[in-house]
């Protein structure tokens, strides 16, 4: 199955496999781990430095971030390297032992020196780690569902973060509450810090159980994995060519240096707002919180708004953001700002993902998403680690006007500056993006925000029946859903129509042969996609809308968005015109349900038994252009799409179908419907 990430159908799909699931439970555990430890070392190491200078315990926090990145830059390839020769479970058991370990020990000894000391150890025991965890992950789960696992765990490891940080909160308001409530107690703050590492070696123990009950191969294939640098190198390389991929990166790299920014200097600035551990807690938690929050609620909320213009402006929110936290000094704003600041980056990060996966060819795909997951980290932690630096560097001010006093910190200072770059950043981005666009950003904002009825005469008409739609490539198996469903439904005593584009009516027939046929004369991508919009205004007309006036279900074996995806993206026309004009000829009619079967395009054609049409004789990069639309649809319109990999049995691709739709039927069934057998017969498949 492929789709949208976060996708709970999806995640809960991958989770039925045992051994995966049990390997994501300890993923699961060692994510938390290492954002509890982030957060408590980065607290204990401001509390044993808090007698020094302030130069000193800004050193000392940064400290701590470069330390967690250090060993990645340095030792990255031979830990991957290694992760193929050894046996993977000791390497899993021992690595999640050991660090717990090393965090226990923390807090035993109570030393700076130390904690920096084991920091940098555990760090590079999880060097070793990660690698044999993503070696593992092939011989655990099936070929067709990797890319699914990979993206379960992506989202675990950084969705882990505000767990964690609700939990350090939890703790410190917990830790003050009892050391001022018992008498006599010392209510020394770092005892959060300490419990937090405690649980935090906890963590990695149970991870270590867990992981032990696998049975794991003891090797691999050896592979040698591309080194950090030269991953960065040649996806640098093809980026700074290309303005759509360069705004892309430019700008997920900058949300993710105003996240690290915001957590870098957190510990000190929520010390100058009178806010301890658990203010601390509450900003880092608030980031990721908002980050969450940006990349599941913002493309649902903003369904209309054009991605990339989405995109930038997702950036520019964070910048703003940014910018009123460091001139406002107050602690509650903050903690609501910092979600600002990670919801803006959230929304540019999963809109970022969204846009390389249907836009960048599939021959680049890999280096391009290698660069950016290696960068994005060194700017994550690197941001975190520079920001105190920059902090101490601008030191407290104060500022008298008149009776008006205001006080400078050099941890303000950094917000204001990484909320100047961020807007820049976010200008350069659009622009890469947007470019010459003939429609501006006011005309985007009216059409989101206005209603329809204020911007034209009439909206959609409203139906009481259901329009379901079926996409996908050639070979996608859609004529055969479209019957199951179909008997299903009438089964269950409901009027059905299917029917299908191009070909539906009288003059369908006509247009189709002039489509489809590889006797006709071809025709320009323009006037082809004008001839499928004339089709479909002749069905909706005479079949769709009368249907669903009446009641009915209607099932169509494709709709608008294989236009969007065979001419806009497949014959690489402006997306934007075609919507227009399509929207114009269905009278704004959506289907409430859109089924995309997606299969590759090398497979879909192998499936075929019969003579390829004009549309199916097109070569192999233009159905692979034509697959990465499809799904990126489906990550713009989440709620509107059931995804299946069309490669899975026709049975458990039914059944699926049957439980999605399940809900969207109407509760009782009408009285006339038993009477009803349907209107029209299931048409043989159209593209694929």
């Amino acid at each position: 199955m492929t789709g949208p990430l976060g996708d709970p159908t999806q995640a809960r799909s991958v989770l039925r496999i045992r051994p995966f699931r049990r390997l994501w439970i300890a993923l699961s555990l060692s994510s938390l781990g290492d954002w509890l430890s982030l957060l408590a070392l980065m607290s204990l190491a401001a509390i044993l430095t808090a007698d020094q200078r302030p130069l000193v315990q800004y050193f000392a926090v940064s400290g701590v971030v470069v330390l967690k990145l250090a060993p990645y830059i340095l030792f990255g390839p031979f830990a991957g390297w290694l992760a193929d020769r050894f046996d993977r479970r000791l390497i899993l058991v021992g690595g999640d032992v050991l660090r717990g370990l090393l965090y226990i020990s923390i807090p035993i000894v109570g030393d700076i020196l130390w904690l920096l000391i084991a920091n940098f150890l555990a760090e590079c025991v999880a060097l070793f780690w990660a690698p044999a965890k993503d070696a593992t992950v092939p011989n655990l789960v099936p070929k067709h569902k990797l890319e699914q696992a990979n993206q379960l765990s992506l989202f675990t490891t950084y969705g882990t973060a505000p767990v964690a940080a609700a939990l350090f909160t939890v703790l410190a308001t917990i830790s003050s509450v009892v050391a001022h409530a018992v008498p006599g107690l010392d209510p020394q703050a770092m005892a959060t810090s300490d419990i937090a590492l405690y649980i935090n070696g906890v963590t990695f123990f149970v991870s270590a159980v867990v992981i032990w009950t696998l049975a794991i191969p003891k090797t691999g294939a050896p592979t040698q994995p591309e080194s950090l640098w030269r991953a960065i190198w040649s996806g640098w390389h093809y980026a700074v060519s290309t303005p759509l991929v360069r705004g892309l990166l430019l700008g997920m790299l900058g949300a993710f240096a105003a996240g690290g920014a915001v957590v870098g200097v957190a510990r000190p600035f929520v010390e100058t707002l009178g806010a301890g551990n658990a203010g601390f807690g509450l900003v880092f938690g608030a980031v990721f919180v908002g980050m969450a929050a940006g990349m599941f609620l913002g493309p649902r909320v903003l369904a209309d708004f054009d991605r990339r213009r989405l995109f930038g402006l997702g950036i520019a929110f964070a910048g703003v953001s940014l910018i009123v936290i460091g001139l406002v000094p107050e602690f509650v704003l903050a903690t609501l700002l910092a979600g600002f600041v990670g919801c803006g980056a959230g929304i540019a990060w999963v809109i970022g993902l969204t846009l390389i996966g249907s836009e960048v060819d599939d021959e680049i795909r890999g280096r391009t998403f290698a660069f950016l997951h290696a960068t994005a980290r060194i700017v994550l932690l690197g941001s975190v680690a520079v920001a105190p630096l920059i902090a101490a560097a601008i030191g407290q001010r104060q500022f008298v006007l008149s009776d008006l006093r205001y006080d400078f910190h050099g941890t303000a200072g950094v917000l204001l500056v990484s909320g100047v770059v961020s807007l820049v950043i976010a200008f350069v981005s659009y622009r890469n993006l947007v470019g010459d666009s003939e429609t501006t950003l006011w005309q985007e904002i009216v059409k989101v925000f206005v209603p329809a009825a204020d911007r034209k005469k009439g909206a959609p008409e409203q139906f009481p029946g259901t329009f379901i739609a079926l996409e996908g490539g050639e070979g996608a198996g859609k004529s055969t859903q479209a019957r199951q469903l179909a008997i299903w439904l009438r089964e269950e005593g409901f009027d059905v129509v299917t029917t299908r584009e191009p070909g539906a009516t009288k003059v369908g027939l006509r247009l189709r042969a002039m489509l489809l046929d590889q006797g006709q004369v071809g025709v320009s991508p323009r006037a082809e996609s004008l001839l499928y919009a004339a089709d479909r205004a002749e069905h909706i007309s005479t079949v769709i809308q009368p249907a669903l006036r009446r009641g009915a279900i209607v099932i169509s074996d494709r709709y608008v968005d294989s236009t969007l995806a065979y001419q806009g993206a497949g014959r690489q026309l402006d997306t934007e015109g075609i919507t227009e004009i399509n929207d114009w000829a269905t009278h704004g009619i959506m289907p409430d349900l859109t089924v995309l079967l997606d299969i590759p395009a090398g497979a879909g054609m192998e499936r075929h038994g019969r003579p390829a049409d004009r549309m199916e004789s097109e070569p192999t990069e233009f159905h692979d252009r034509v697959r990465q639309a499809f799904l990126g649809l489906a990550a713009q319109a989440p709620d509107r799409y059931l995804v299946m990999d069309a490669r899975e049995s026709a049975d458990d691709i039914t059944r699926a179908i049957q439980r999605r739709v399940r809900p969207l039927l109407p509760d009782p069934v009408p009285q006339s419907a038993e009477a009803i057998t349907g209107t029209m017969p299931v048409i043989k498949d159209v593209q694929g």
